[in-house]
C-alpha cells in the first residue's frame, strides 16, 4: 500500500499540501539533500522513493544499521556511473536510520554531497542536531514529519481494506463499524502499525467466522466482535523512547507543568512516562529535584513528601507505589513556588568561580590552639545567642571583597514569606551590611 504519488500520501500537509515547500520542490524537479526527522511509520521512506521518482533519478538505498564506508563507496561509484554519458541521471541515496552512522561514516558522505555526485536523503527518528555531525548537518535541510492523525490513519485503512489491486479487496463494511476507528486509535499515528493491525484483524475475523459461522448482526455479536478486537489490540502503546527525544520532551513537560502549577498536566505527563516504560526511580529522582529547585522554602515539607513517596515506591513496587509518586507530583504542582534558593546557589557558585580563594574573616575563624588565638583567630567574635533576638547586629561573615553582596532574595510566597520578613528586619538593622 506504499503511495505511488504525492496525492496518495496521507498526512504531512505542512510539507505536501498545495504550495507547501516539499511539493513545490518536487513538482519543479529540483531537490536538495535533506533529512526526514519523525517517528516511525509516518512516511519517511515513502517520500524518499517519491523524490527519486519525481526528479527521474536513480534510487539507491542503504540501512545505517548494516552499512559501512565500503557500502557508501559502492553507492558513490554507481552514482558516478549513472551521472556520466549521454543518458546521465541524478542519483538519490536514501539512508535509513542515518543517526546510526558514526562520525567517520558521516564524513565519508561529505565530498559527494558537496559536489552533487548524489542527493542524500536521510531518515531518522532521533534529533538530527544531536545525532548528525555539524559538517554534514550544515549541508542538509531538515524536514520534520508529524505523527498521522486519526482521520489520516482511517483514510489509509479504508483504502487498504477496499483496494482490489494492492490491498485486501474487501467491502467497506466487511469489518464491524467501529473497528477502523479503534485500530486507528491503537496505531497512535503509525501507518505501518495500523496496516499490520488491519491485516491481522481481518485474518482473525475470518478464522472466527470459519469456526462458528457468520452471525446475524445483533448486540451480542457486536459485543463478541469488540471483545475479539480488544483481545488482539490489547493494551495500546504510546510513543516513548527511553533515552531519546520523546523521553526528554516528556520529562521537560512534567517539570514545566509542576512549575506552572498545573496538577492535571503534571499528572498526565507522569502517567505518559510510566505508561511508556520509564523507570519510576528516575521520575522519583527528578520529582525530588523539583521540590528543591521550584518549591524550595515556600513549602519545605515538599522535600520530605517526595522522599517518602520515593521510599513508598521502593517498598511497594509497581503499580501500587506509582500512586505515591502521583501524589507527590500533584502536591508539588499545587503548593506555593519559589526558586530563590536555587538562584542564590547559582549566584554563590558564580561568585566562588569569579573571586577565587578569598580569606575567611579573622574573627570567625576556628581557634583550637593557643598559637591560633595569639594570631587573632576568633578574636572579636560575638556569640549570637548571647545577643538580643539571638542576632549579633552588624557582625561580618562574608569575605571583605564580598561585603554587601546578596545571593538569597526570598520571595513572599508560602513559608518563605516569614523568612523574608525576618531577614528584612535584620538587614534594615544592619543598614544594608551583609
Amino acid at each position: 500500500m506504499r503511495p505511488r504519488s504525492l496525492d496518495e500520501v496521507v498526512g504531512q500537509d505542512h510539507l505536501l499540501g498545495r504550495q507547501a515547500p516539499l511539493r513545490a520542490l518536487l513538482e519543479s524537479g529540483r531537490i536538495p539533500s535533506l533529512v526526514f526527522w519523525g517517528p516511525p511509520g509516518v512516511g519517511k521512506t515513502t517520500l524518499a522513493r517519491l523524490i527519486a521518482q519525481y526528479v527521474d533519478a536513480q534510487f539507491l538505498t542503504l540501512s545505517a544499521v548494516l552499512a559501512g564506508v565500503k557500502d557508501i563507496r559502492e553507492s558513490v561509484a554507481k552514482a558516478q556511473a549513472e551521472g556520466s554519458g549521454l543518458m546521465a541521471r541524478r542519483t538519490v541515496l536514501f539512508i535509513d536510520e542515518i543517526h546510526r552512522f558514526n562520525k567517520g561514516q558521516q564524513d565519508a558522505l561529505l565530498p559527494y554531497v558537496e559536489d552533487g555526485t548524489l542527493t542524500l536523503v536521510g531518515a531518522t527518528t532521533e534529533n538530527p542536531s544531536f545525532e548528525l555531525n555539524g559538517a554534514l548537518l550544515s549541508r542538509l535541510r531538515v524536514l520534520v514529519l508529524r505523527p498521522l492523525d486519526d482521520p489520516a490513519v482511517r483514510a489509509l485503512l479504508q483504502r487498504a481494506l477496499t483496494d482490489r489491486e494492492r490491498g485486501l479487496g474487501l467491502a467497506a463494511d466487511h469489518l464491524p463499524e467501529n473497528w477502523l476507528a479503534r485500530i486507528a486509535e491503537a496505531a497512535d499515528g503509525d501507518a505501518r502499525r495500523a496496516l499490520i493491525l488491519l491485516d491481522t484483524c481481518v485474518e482473525l475475523l475470518r478464522a472466527q467466522n470459519a469456526r462458528v459461522g457468520p452471525v446475524e448482526p445483533s448486540r451480542a455479536a457486536a459485543r463478541r466482535d469488540d471483545a475479539l478486537l480488544e483481545q488482539l489490540i490489547g493494551r495500546g502503546f504510546r510513543r516513548f523512547d527511553k533515552q531519546g527525544e520523546q523521553f526528554y520532551d516528556q520529562i521537560s513537560a512534567l517539570h514545566k507543568s509542576v512549575r506552572g502549577s498545573d496538577p492535571d498536566a503534571a499528572l498526565y505527563w507522569f502517567v505518559r512516562m510510566i505508561d511508556g516504560g520509564c523507570d519510576p526511580r528516575y521520575i522519583a529522582r527528578r520529582v525530588t529535584r523539583m521540590a528543591y529547585e521550584d518549591i524550595g522554602l515556600a513549602e519545605p515539607g515538599a522535600i520530605r513528601l517526595c522522599l517518602d513517596a520515593w521510599d513508598a515506591w521502593e517498598r511497594l513496587g509497581s503499580p501500587e507505589g506509582e500512586l505515591a509518586l502521583a501524589q507527590a507530583v500533584v502536591y508539588l504542582a499545587g503548593v506555593p513556588k519559589s526558586n530563590a534558593v536555587y538562584r542564590a546557589y547559582k549566584a554563590a557558585h558564580a561568585a566562588v568561580e569569579a573571586q577565587g580563594s578569598l580569606e575567611v574573616p579573622l574573627h570567625i575563624r576556628n581557634a583550637p590552639t593557643r598559637l591560633m588565638k595569639d594570631l587573632g583567630y576568633g578574636s572579636g567574635y560575638r556569640y549570637d545567642h548571647d545577643e538580643p533576638d539571638a542576632h549579633a547586629e552588624g557582625q561580618q561573615f562574608l569575605p571583605d571583597r564580598l561585603v554587601g553582596t546578596r545571593f538569597y532574595e526570598p520571595t513572599a510566597r508560602g513559608l518563605e514569606g516569614r523568612i523574608a520578613e525576618r531577614l528584612q528586619k535584620i538587614r534594615e538593622a544592619q543598614g544594608g551590611a551583609a
